[in-house]
């Protein structure tokens, strides 16, 4: 399946389910107007076609304990194929960089860190520097407040030209 082929109520399937990943059966098919068995189905065809990649809870850390989040602007020395694979190696392999975005532009990748405080965070990027996986230079935006950080997609945004 693929975007051009989801239709209307595909489309409020998706938007309903993103909102709230434990919507019961019989509330989302009253949210789409279907019933409960046709919904269910096509929930599952979507999961099959890999259009819901999973399901999670969104967890409020700074409720839970303090932390410091860091985007982290990375610029390697050398741009062969292996030396991107190297870095992006290592970088998945560690907890607190949460996303990287290999990017367009002035720089190659641009981490979004959670660290419990800047110490922490400056300790990450020394063990980074020091495993020498070709980081060239490093620039560090320390975020004060989150404007705006949402999790659902703006499907009928992005989906109404292609519709």
């Amino acid at each position: 399946m693929t975007s051009a082929k989801l239709d209307p109520i595909d489309l409020k399937i998706l938007d309903a389910i993103q909102r709230d990943g434990r919507i019961t059966k019989l509330a989302l098919a009253e949210q789409v107007g279907l019933s409960p068995t046709p919904c269910w189905m096509r929930l599952r065809k979507l999961e099959k076609a890999g259009i819901v990649s999973g399901y999670h809870a969104r967890i409020a850390m700074r409720v839970v304990a303090p932390v410091a989040t860091v985007l982290m602007e990375v610029t390697l020395a050398n741009h062969r194929q292996a030396d991107f694979d190297r870095f992006e190696r290592v970088i998945r392999d560690i907890p607190e960089i949460v996303a990287c975005w290999s990017v367009g532009g002035g720089v190659d990748y641009v981490l979004k860190v959670m660290a419990r405080d800047i110490d922490a965070y400056q300790r990450l990027v020394d063990g980074l520097l020091d495993r020498e996986i070709g980081i060239d230079r490093y620039f560090t935006y320390i975020v004060i407040k989150t404007v705006k950080d949402e999790v659902a997609l703006p499907l009928a945004e992005l989906l109404s030209a292609s519709s």
